[in-house]
């Protein structure tokens, strides 16, 4: 998949999917990471080490699909691919503009032999739309759900495919897609990552108070939900809320179905404090803490019958074991259950039917979610009700060297430098409902901090006392971080 995701439009890169739709696998990450950096006259001897290393009989038949986001840059990337297939012999199908997802979908059905669905684009619309339409077909009437939403498409693909998929939901659901391209830069000041990070709405929108409104991103496998209530304040639903909200429905319908299968909800440190309260405490579902990545999220979430995950951001789906599908599938064709527990069954196989199980899918989970919200009969605002995020602030620091850093426990406790977490602990401690932790970026030499807390102004000033004990205990570099301004 040749895309740069939520990164500004003249960017670009490349995502590699799994034989079975998923992320590529971990252990491969140092051989795509060899052949990317990699001189032009030496790509033939980094292709031979890859060879080597994994052992591969390059005279087995190899099979590739290609897709590409809408970018400038991808036609001419796409070319350079296609070029490199052919001189390994390889046989290739070019997807031309797709979303990600869609993508990881179409691999999946490809080599489960069309047990997983149909492995076109046509075949995907197809396949979400008769669950989705199934699962509304008794939903009654309504007092507060309203079946209008606003799509902002983050000028990017997901406006295109949306488009397409309008026609097969048959006027269910009313759907405005803004930011489709047409006019504007994709990712610019608009998309799922703009929203989430600068929480106000994306340029390019009209909003009413109340108004459910979605943004995906650049490559459609993030998406946020937000509204503006009546004072004009504004409310965001990001992952947090899309992880409780689908596990909660989930762990409703296991329950009325009478199977006996676990479920659980995958987060990363990053998580809003409240939402994991609220799941453990009010919902009694396990949460387990993942690694920042999807891919450690996505693994994680393996280890439930249900594996709901989701990041803060907007990225993630649900997991289905093999077992489970079974399970749930026998149980809405057994005419000795009583009608009640059939029917949670039969609803269950729609909603894995709904679900793309192979990648976080911002089509896929905004159906889902409509679903919920229709079936609940609830507003934005409802949903937004079941509980009250903490205030929290994420910093960025210099440092010489991210190194310095190294945490564990799914990065939420430091074990380097010395002394680092001691003076987290004690300064934490000081904060009502504090919480912070400190993680080194992956891609630079910064160390990224984040603190929660009861109120805006000591989440954020936790976090600055964090940031000055990272800048002067993990050498930081420039001007020491200087306190918050008063409002």
């Amino acid at each position: 998949m040749i895309t740069a995701s939520h990164n500004p439009e003249p960017d670009n890169g490349v995502k590699l999917v799994d034989p079975m739709g998923e992320m590529l696998e971990e252990s491969w990450e140092e051989h795509a990471t060899d052949l990317a950096n990699a001189k032009d006259e030496d790509i033939g001897s980094a292709l031979q080490r890859i060879i080597d290393a994994v052992d591969i009989d390059i005279s087995l038949p190899s099979d590739v699909f290609v897709a590409r986001d809408t970018r400038p840059s991808g036609p001419p990337l796409t070319q350079a691919l296609l070029d490199g297939l052919k001189v390994m012999g390889s046989t290739f199908t070019d997807f031309g503009i797709l979303t990600t997802p869609q993508l990881h979908y179409l691999v999946r059905c490809h080599n489960s032999k069309g047990a997983y669905g149909e492995p076109t684009e046509e075949g995907y619309y197809k396949k979400l739309a008769q669950a989705f339409l199934k699962l509304r077909k008794d939903a009654g009437a309504k007092k507060k759900y309203e079946p209008v939403v606003i799509i902002d498409g983050a000028n990017g693909v997901g406006a295109l495919k949306t488009r397409k998929l309008q026609s097969h939901l048959h006027e269910s659901l009313r759907i405005t897609v803004c930011n489709d391209g047409s006019s504007g830069k994709l990712n610019e000041k608009c998309g799922a990552d703009f929203v989430k990070v600068q929480q106000k709405p994306p340029a390019g929108l009209e909003i009413q108070p109340g108004q459910r409104c979605v943004s995906f991103d650049g490559d459609a496998d993030r998406v946020v939900f937000f509204y503006v209530n009546k004072d004009g304040v504004f409310n965001l639903l990001d992952g947090d809320k899309i992880s409780t909200l689908i596990a909660g429905y989930l762990g409703e319908l296991v329950s009325a179905s009478g199977l006996q299968l676990n479920i659980g909800v995958v987060q990363t440190a990053y998580a809003n404090g409240s939402s994991t309260r609220y799941l453990e405490d009010v919902m009694k579902v396990p949460v387990s803490c993942a690694k920042t990545g999807v891919k450690h999220l996505h693994h994680k979430a393996l280890e439930f019958d249900v594996g709901v995950y989701f990041e803060a951001n907007g990225h993630g789906t649900v997991l289905f074991s093999d077992q489970a599908e079974q399970k749930i599938k026998a149980a809405s064709q057994d005419d000795s259950l009583e009608s009640s527990k059939r029917e949670a069954a039969t609803r269950l196989t729609l909603m894995m039917d709904l679900i793309n199980q192979t990648v976080g899918d911002a089509i896929s989970d905004f159906l889902v979610v409509e679903t919920i919200l229709s079936t609940r009969d609830w507003a934005a605002e409802d949903w937004n009700m079941q509980y009250r995020d903490l205030p929290s602030r994420l910093l960025k620091i210099k440092v010489k060297d991210r190194t310095a850093v190294q945490t564990t426990d799914a990065e939420r406790c430091a074990t380097a430098p010395a002394g680092l977490q001691e003076a987290i602990n004690k300064l934490v401690a000081k904060y009502q409902q504090g919480r912070s932790f400190v993680r080194p970026s992956g891609t630079e030499d910064v160390v990224r901090v984040f603190a929660e807390a009861d109120t805006q102004a000591n989440a954020d000033m936790l976090a600055h006392e964090v940031s000055v004990q990272v800048y002067q205990l993990a050498g930081g570099v420039g001007d020491q971080p200087q306190p918050p301004c008063a409002p």
